[in-house]
């Protein structure tokens, strides 16, 4: 399992809006040059972002982008569903009907991969941006 390249970017936007709080406003431009993402792959995530109500967008002259809600609120996981949607490391952990043995209740393979996704969701959701601002 790899995690998207938007997403990476996602990560990289929110933790340099994280430096500003949600009282200033930053340009697209200035993300786009400090954190080196393309502008029209930062434009497309922000989108994905201000939907999900972690970034607050601002129009006009002196427009750009904000922090929705503090940084301690804001998880990796957060992020990570706003841009590739809910986290399923298997087809049939989205929907037991996906398995084509029609096992899935009593496979042990989608038990044990059930544990490892909770694992993983738990340990991404515990993760937040306040506290990765601690190690800049």
């Amino acid at each position: 399992m790899q995690l998207n390249q938007a997403t990476d970017y996602a990560f990289r936007a929110v933790l340099y809006l994280t430096r500003f709080g949600s009282e200033e406003v930053v340009n697209a431009q200035v993300i786009a040059e400090k954190e080196e993402i393309p502008m029209r792959f930062l434009l497309k995530i922000m989108r994905s972002l201000i939907k999900a109500g972690i970034v607050k967008s601002y129009r006009g002259v002196d427009g750009g982008y904000s922090l929705a809600k503090p940084p301690q609120d804001i998880t990796l996981l957060d992020v990570l569903e706003a841009v590739e949607g809910p986290v399923k490391i298997n087809r049939c952990l989205i929907e037991p009907e996906y398995c084509s043995k029609k096992w899935a209740n009593h496979c042990p393979i989608h038990q044990v991969l059930n544990g490892i996704q909770s694992n993983l969701l738990n340990d991404l959701a515990s993760c937040n941006f306040a506290q990765l601002t601690e190690n800049i």
